[in-house]
């Protein structure tokens, strides 16, 4: 049988592979239509962004799901230690308050039986040919009750678990400071002798129990028709070291 190819060209089709496909000559055929540089080009271009974009892509929500883990970790472990903080406040703001009644208390002892110990110093020392007039405070007690501006204006922040801590403990702070303050007061008496006030300044100054001993005055005035020297003393208490205090368990004899 005798073909004639009417397509200048072409091909003629060979008997046995009419219906295959060859990627060579498909690749070929491309490369004898496609003639462009920039067009391939720009196809490759495509193909590569499309490439790089669906690897970011990948990566992106990879991280994505990486940081929400974190975050619902964070998320447990704040609340977990918002817990312990909260708990932690508590338990710190009730020690406070238990340390500050133990320091009112403290306070309250160390100063129960200080005027005995001024007086009995006072009447240990005191010189011949002088005696005393009046022995009176002139300091404000030294309460760790008593209000202070300070605890007063923190009372008004005490709105948060913070607040109340930071008050508990200025408090305890206060009560601590406020119970080893001492006490000032003034001594007043005649003497016919000053030489007898000196020596009385110089023992009540060696006494543990009294500090800061000054003179505040000294006029000549007549007592009962007599010429006297009118003293006044200023003086503070002092808190003794614990080897000066001896302590002694009370009993008392029932009939």
């Amino acid at each position: 049988m005798i073909y004639i190819n009417l397509l200048p060209g072409a091909r003629r089709r060979t008997a046995g592979g009419g219906g295959g496909f060859s990627p060579k000559e498909l690749l070929g055929s491309m490369g004898d239509r496609v003639k462009d540089k920039y067009l391939v080009g720009a196809v490759l271009a495509v193909i590569v962004a499309v490439a790089i974009g669906a690897f970011m892509f990948t990566r992106q929500a990879q991280a994505s799901s990486n940081l929400a883990e974190r975050e619902r970790k964070a998320l447990q472990d704040s609340a977990r230690f918002a817990t312990v903080l909260r708990a932690r406040v508590a338990a710190e703001t009730e020690r406070d308050l238990v340390l500050r009644q133990l320091a009112v208390i403290q306070s309250i002892d160390d100063t129960r039986f200080m005027w005995s110990h001024i007086l009995e110093e006072v009447s240990r020392v005191i010189p011949q040919y002088t005696w005393l007039v009046s022995i009176a405070q002139t300091s404000a007690p030294p309460s760790a009750a008593a209000p202070d501006s300070e605890i007063v204006a923190l009372q008004r922040e005490a709105t948060t678990p913070a607040g109340r801590a930071r008050l508990e403990k200025t408090r305890r702070e206060k009560a601590v400071s406020i119970g080893a303050r001492p006490t000032q007061f003034r001594i007043v008496g005649h003497t016919v002798d000053i030489q007898a006030l000196t020596r009385f300044m110089r023992d009540l100054e060696s006494s543990p129990f009294i500090q800061n001993v000054n003179l505040a005055r000294s006029d000549l005035v007549t007592s009962e028709g007599k010429e006297v020297t009118e003293f006044q003393l200023d003086a503070l208490s002092e808190r003794p070291p614990p080897d000066e205090i001896r302590k002694l368990p009370l009993s008392v004899r029932v009939p």
